[in-house]
């Protein structure tokens, strides 16, 4: 993994490399291609606040998402998925209350569905938090019917904490089974 920073701070902007990614705070300059993949319906229906019904939601989440970037300690992260010099998805760290333990989140445009894409940006994220956060715990939720989903959590070497949560959607009068999964980073 390779990290560059623009400052010394590690609350500044970080940008991480993989193998076919990059990764870099998502920013306002996102608009259209987040917008495109979070206003889609079938694109976001396992995620409890989306979709976007208008470009101003989008702005709001981004606006929000450098402004917390800039702050001395984030209490979340949001990470532009870049592939070809393409914003294809984004991935997401929110910290808890105890600056411990964290949960990731991530959407990806289904353009780019099933190429392993989210397993190997969030490897980087996870790393990101254990070398530069020292979390002890990662945590993902997933509605139950959304396999890719359970696949990538299978994948990062989580394992199932509670498969009798629920889930309820903000946008639509929907209650859906949820799965919750953990990776201990450190004992």
């Amino acid at each position: 993994m390779h990290y560059d920073t623009d400052r010394p701070n590690r609350h500044e902007k970080m940008n991480i490399k993989t193998q076919r990614l990059a990764l870099r705070p998502l920013s306002l300059n996102d608009l259209a291609t987040v917008h495109k993949y979070s206003s889609d319906s079938e694109n976001t229906k396992y995620m409890i606040r989306l979709p976007n019904e208008t470009l101003e939601e989008t702005r709001e989440f981004l606006t929000n998402a450098e402004a917390e970037w800039k702050k001395a300690n984030p209490s979340f992260y949001e990470f532009a998925v870049i592939l070809d010099n393409v914003q294809i998805g984004g991935i997401g760290l929110y910290i808890d209350e105890t600056g411990a333990n964290a949960e990731i989140g991530w959407i990806l445009d289904k353009a780019y569905h099933n190429n392993g894409y989210i397993t190997e940006a969030a490897f980087a994220v996870i790393e990101f938090a254990k070398e530069n956060l020292h979390l002890r715990k990662i945590v993902a939720q997933c509605d139950s019917r959304n396999a890719a989903s359970e696949k990538v959590m299978k994948k990062l070497g989580m394992t199932l904490y509670d498969g009798n949560g629920t889930r309820t959607y903000i946008k639509r009068d929907e209650t859906a089974k949820e799965l919750t999964y953990i990776l201990l980073l450190c004992e």
